[in-house]
Order: C-alpha cells, then sequence, then structure tokens
C-alpha cells in the first residue's frame, strides 16, 4: 500500500506555506503522490470547507516544478462544469511539464446551483453520459491521433493537438464517486477507481461492482485507491475517517490493504504549515512504519 497526501488547498486559511509543507514532507518521506481537490463556485449553502480552494490544476503544476518525485493527482475533477477540450490542454501539459507524473481523477459533481453558477445548469442532468464522452475524446486526443472525433457533446474532423501527455494515451484516469453508475464507469472506461469517505468494508463492496464492470467490458481490473481524513486528536470522523488510537489507525490501513487498495491519500485537515508537517512525520513514524 503506497501512502500519499491530499494538499491542504481547502478550507478558508489554506494557504501557500502549507501546501508546500504537505508537498515537501511527502517528497522527504518517500510518498507516492500529492492530490488536489476540485469545486469552483459552490453555494452558501454548501459544507464551508469548500469555501475557499485553490485550483485542482494550476496548484499541481506549481507542487509539481517545485517537487520532481511525487506524482500529481486530482481528488477529483467535476468534468462537466468545464470545457472538455480545455481541460485536455491542460491536463495533456500537465504531465508533458512533469515528466509524465499526472494521474487524472474525475467525477459528475453532485450540487446543481454549483453548475447553475458556471453556466452549466442543463449539463447537470447529463453529467454522467458528459463524463463518459470526456474520458473517450481525452483517450482520443492522448493517442496523437488525426482521425475525426464524433462524440455525443464534442465533435471535431478538422484538428491539430499538441504537445501531447509523456504518457500519450496511457495517462492514469480514475474515477470517484460512490453511486452504482460511477462505479460501473470505473471498471468500464477508467483506468481505476479512487474512494473517497468509505470504511474498508464499504470500499470492498465497492470494488467488486467495479470489477464486475471490468469484466463485463473485457477490460483489465482497474487498479484502486482510496482517498481518507485523518483524526490525531479525537475518535473516527463522520463520515468515515481514520482516527482513535495508534493501533486503531493501523488495523484501519491494514484492512484497505487486505481488500486490494494499492493507494490511500490522507488529508489531515491541518493548513498551518508546521502542523501539517507535524502530522504527517507522526503518522508516518507510527502508524505506517508498523504496516511497511
Amino acid at each position: 500500500m503506497r501512502p500519499s497526501i491530499v494538499l491542504p488547498t481547502m478550507p478558508v486559511g489554506a494557504n501557500p506555506e502549507g501546501i508546500d509543507a504537505a508537498a515537501e514532507t511527502a517528497e522527504r518521506l518517500g510518498w507516492h503522490a500529492a492530490w488536489t481537490t476540485d469545486h469552483l463556485l459552490m453555494p452558501g449553502s454548501a459544507p464551508a470547507d469548500y469555501a475557499s480552494i485553490y485550483d485542482v490544476l494550476l496548484t499541481l503544476a506549481w507542487v509539481g516544478a517545485r517537487y520532481p518525485r511525487i506524482r500529481l493527482g486530482t481528488s477529483v475533477i467535476v468534468v462537466a462544469m468545464r470545457n472538455p477540450v480545455a481541460l485536455a490542454k491542460q491536463i495533456a501539459s500537465l504531465d508533458s511539464l512533469s515528466g509524465g507524473r499526472a494521474v487524472i481523477g474525475v467525477g459528475v459533481g453532485w450540487n446543481p446551483v454549483e453548475f447553475a453558477n458556471v453556466g452549466e445548469d442543463d449539463r447537470f442532468h447529463v453529467r454522467g453520459a458528459f463524463l463518459d464522452d470526456t474520458i473517450r475524446l481525452w483517450r482520443h486526443l492522448f493517442s496523437g491521433s488525426s482521425e475525426p472525433f464524433e462524440g455525443r457533446f464534442t465533435q471535431f474532423d478538422d484538428f491539430v493537438f499538441g504537445p501531447l501527455p509523456a504518457q500519450g494515451a496511457a495517462l492514469p484516469i480514475v474515477v470517484g464517486g460512490r453511486a452504482e453508475p460511477a462505479l460501473r464507469r470505473a471498471g468500464r472506461l477508467a483506468d481505476g477507481y479512487h474512494a473517497s469517505s468509505r470504511s474498508p468494508e464499504q470500499a470492498a463492496a465497492d470494488m467488486e461492482i467495479v470489477r464486475a464492470a471490468a469484466l463485463e467490458a473485457g477490460r483489465p481490473e482497474p487498479s484502486f485507491s482510496a482517498r481518507v481524513s485523518v483524526r490525531l486528536d479525537g475518535p473516527t470522523t463522520t463520515p468515515y475517517g481514520i482516527g482513535g488510537s495508534t493501533d486503531d489507525m493501523i488495523r484501519e490501513v491494514e484492512a484497505f490493504d487486505a481488500i486490494g487498495v494499492e493507494e490511500l491519500a490522507f488529508s489531515f485537515g491541518e493548513t498551518d504549515a508546521e502542523r501539517v508537517r507535524n502530522a504527517m512525520e507522526w503518522f508516518d513514524s507510527e502508524v505506517l512504519a508498523a504496516v511497511r
């Protein structure tokens, strides 16, 4: 099981020093990747965590330039709120500039007001189909093909696209989400499934749906990663998170490893640079050291 960090790009109080400390500590400790979170313009009624959030891809470009060894992941981009070709350009540029370190997590989103706020209220109701279309579009562009693309939402026949990602069409695309359509999408179209706020037991059940969809589509089994919140000063969080005693935390990490989760991205709920660094170093030496 590979440990990774969810960068503290939110909530209000998030700052460059805290983000930098998290990325620096991850690279120094040999953690696998740094992941960012995405929202654009949430309503005031949404959870307060989303009131202030750094851009999901620009942050990775900044971090990737400073720390050359960690991989760079999105957890997850709400694709249907954006132009899919513009996103393809940004993703390909990130992967090329970082030497092939991008892992693109994608999802459908859940807040109709946010879609309306960015002028895509109609797209909210077809966001699953739009994501399917976009994944196929990206594969087409990232492969270097010059053939026309005829999708439900995007079509073109006279185009050039470059630079290509360093990973080409093999750039990993992972799908997040908990609903069955998202799980089946991960197996049918993606390279991996990225769980969030799911216990090991819940993740195991979800992973079976993903595997079945991949088998039905004649595709290889996707990879499995999970994003989890960690609370170092109390019981487990709600929805699911890791907390309690050191032994409790070790057991939870071992449970994820036992069901076949290959990467855990930890969020520590801290934005202050020193507190972020201290939390990651403690967790690495007291919890992860016991399961390596």
